[in-house]
């Protein structure tokens, strides 16, 4: 039975920067510091107004076929998590399946998830590939939640930055992917949410779990999402690995969705869990959302310190979680070997 395995990986970062410098000179009362040492962000990519998710999907896919001499005709399925599509409909999928060229036999599905998304790509490709209906699944993700920031707002400006990943997810006999769970709490729908631009009329949609202090149309309650999180992962990550009769020695990498470097540092103290183990890396490009996991796949690829020559095949954790509320993580094995 063929498995997924995750193949060469592709990040697209819009080129404008917008550093905490500029912010600190437009708005000289906001306490930058103090926030890049709760955020651990430095700067963020920002598309343009008239760029959206499809186009930074495209580049990054795009680059990602020409890097990796990739033929668009072998592509079976698009997967893309967004949660700024172009339209309400069509799907945007189906519109990256046009702009790539890839064949009009491809299988092209959105899905809305955000944070846990990859995780939650990566097991729809691995059941695809399970039922024999694809070989090879281009997983995108991508993200302009700057475009629900007002500019003002001092707490999600200077967090969430734009951006795009292009996974290339192969059918291998070897499985590398497996224990995955998940989970989902729509009690919790109204700690992170835009709550306009739906079907649902604006008079009877979920309000804000405590008062809206900005004019963005995302509202964001940190405190609860951290408070969920640190209660939450650890036990996923427990429940992953006992699937297999796993613990913790066995874990060389626990790679987690890239949030803030307050709420990562939380999971390193509740999980007790050293630095090394569980890294952080977002100063340059803060949250991505769905882009999180596989920007730092690529970076740690890059590095060196996820290959098979270097980590010997070793064990590591994959989990994404928060908005919906959502979670989701799984075992992983890098089998992949870049040419």
């Amino acid at each position: 039975m063929p498995h997924a395995q995750i193949g060469p990986i592709a990040v697209h970062l819009p080129p404008r920067v917008e550093h905490n410098d500029t912010l600190q000179e437009q708005f000289p009362s906001w306490d930058l510091n103090l926030i890049a040492e709760k955020t651990g962000i430095q700067q963020r990519h920002i598309a343009d107004p008239g760029v959206t998710s499809a186009d930074l999907a495209v580049a990054a896919a795009t680059d990602l076929f020409e890097r990796e001499n990739i033929d668009p005709a072998s592509i079976d399925f698009v997967l893309l998590c967004t949660q700024t599509p172009d339209y309400p409909l069509p799907t945007t999928a189906c519109l990256v399946q046009d702009r790539l060229g890839l064949p009009t036999r491809c299988g092209a599905v959105d899905f809305n998830l955000g944070c846990s998304g990859f995780v939650y790509g990566l097991a729809m490709a691995d059941g695809l590939m399970q039922s024999g209906a694809a070989k090879r699944v281009l997983l995108l993700t991508a993200e302009t939640y700057s475009k629900y920031i007002d500019d003002g707002d001092r707490s999600l400006r200077t967090i969430f930055g734009d951006a795009a990943a292009a996974t290339l997810l192969t059918a291998e006999e070897k499985p590398s992917l497996s224990a995955f769970q998940f989970g989902s709490d729509g009690s919790g729908a109204d700690m992170l949410i835009v709550g306009d631009g739906g079907a649902r009329p604006p008079e009877d949609a979920i309000r804000p779990r405590h008062r809206k202090r900005w004019k963005s149309r995302l509202y964001m309650d940190g405190p609860s999402l951290i408070n969920f999180t640190v209660d939450a992962i650890p036990r996923l990550v427990k429940e992953i690995l006992e699937v297999d009769g796993y613990s913790d020695d066995d874990v060389h990498r626990y790679l987690m969705h890239q949030a803030t470097w307050k709420m990562l540092d939380q999971l390193r103290l509740r999980m007790d869990v050293d630095d090394a183990r569980l890294p952080i890396d977002m100063a340059d490009i803060g949250n991505t959302v769905s882009c999180t996991l596989p920007i730092l796949i690529d970076r740690l690829r890059r590095k060196g310190e996820l290959n098979r020559d270097v980590a010997g095949d070793k064990l590591n954790v994959l989990v994404g979680f928060g908005v919906g509320l959502s979670w989701a993580g799984c075992l992983w094995r890098d089998h992949y070997q870049a040419t």
